[in-house]
């Protein structure tokens, strides 16, 4: 099943779609945390969030992932968004620091926002 959710930072808001299909109960446990606080940073073209309130151990976990994937780190219970390349990635290769749990996907917007994510607080919550 998909869901729609937000990650609202400041005055922006980034659409992602949250679908079971990929990581079921990292997913599952991912909605049921909603919403929650995370402070944001910027690592390449990745959003990443501080220590969420999901935990779960990897689950189909996977590396490199696809461009626009949300995703969980297990390792430091993180949300990741993948807009591009990490400084890790082989050329054409989008490589998290370790596998994570995809989730879903970002629809909008472009990756423009990274410049907006860096060291801000947001809130991931139910998208009315």
């Amino acid at each position: 099943m998909k869901h729609s959710v937000e990650l609202e930072i400041e005055n922006s808001k980034i659409i992602l779609e949250i679908d079971d299909r990929f990581s079921p109960s990292t997913a599952d446990s991912f909605l049921k945390s909603l919403p929650f606080d995370v402070d944001l940073n910027v690592w390449g073209e990745e959003i990443y969030s501080s220590s969420s309130p999901v935990n779960i151990s990897e689950e189909n976990a996977k590396s490199p992932v696809a461009l626009n994937d949300v995703a969980y780190w297990p390792t430091g219970k993180a949300i990741c968004l993948f807009y591009g390349p990490t400084p890790i990635g082989k050329k054409g290769e989008i490589t998290p620091a370790s596998p994570v749990n995809v989730i879903g996907k970002i629809i909008s917007p472009d990756k423009s926002v990274l410049d907006v994510a860096d060291g801000k607080r947001g809130t991931f919550k139910i998208r009315s």
